[in-house]
């Protein structure tokens, strides 16, 4: 399922009960924040708590994007589960990287990777897998 808020895309593939692929492309910013915030609240409402967060076509970040996927990480792990980040661009990888979130939240290079760390649980896999 595909949904498009003003300069952000946002596409949801549910896995299984507890797992779900959220694309996200376009400009995370302080006008779209609050849209993948509501993606992702809907996940753990659902019973969704180990979400991956597929950033290949996400051209911006800022501050208020930063705090959305900051807050849904602390959300997925009060819920005994994890967010995963997959191939940030190369503008958002940097303010990942300045801010420490990846020392948090794990960077991966493909959706797959992701999934098989997520099954695997929060302290399974953390950090980058793969070639920067």
């Amino acid at each position: 399922m595909a949904v498009r808020e003003e300069n952000l895309d946002i596409e949801v593939e549910i896995l299984d009960d507890a797992t779900a692929v959220l694309t996200v492309g376009g400009e995370l910013d302080i006008e779209s924040a609050t849209f993948l915030h509501h993606h992702m609240a809907n996940q753990f409402t659902h019973g969704r708590r180990h979400l991956v967060l597929d950033l290949s076509a996400l051209t911006f970040m800022d501050s208020s994007g930063l705090n959305v996927v900051i807050k849904g990480s602390r959300e997925a792990r009060e819920k005994g589960g994890d967010v995963h980040l997959v191939a940030p661009t190369p503008a958002v990888r940097r303010l990942l990287e300045i801010t420490g979130l990846t020392v948090t939240t794990p960077l991966h290079t493909d959706v797959e990777t992701a999934v098989d760390a997520g099954s695997r649980g929060p302290d399974a896999a953390h950090g980058e897998e793969g070639p920067r």
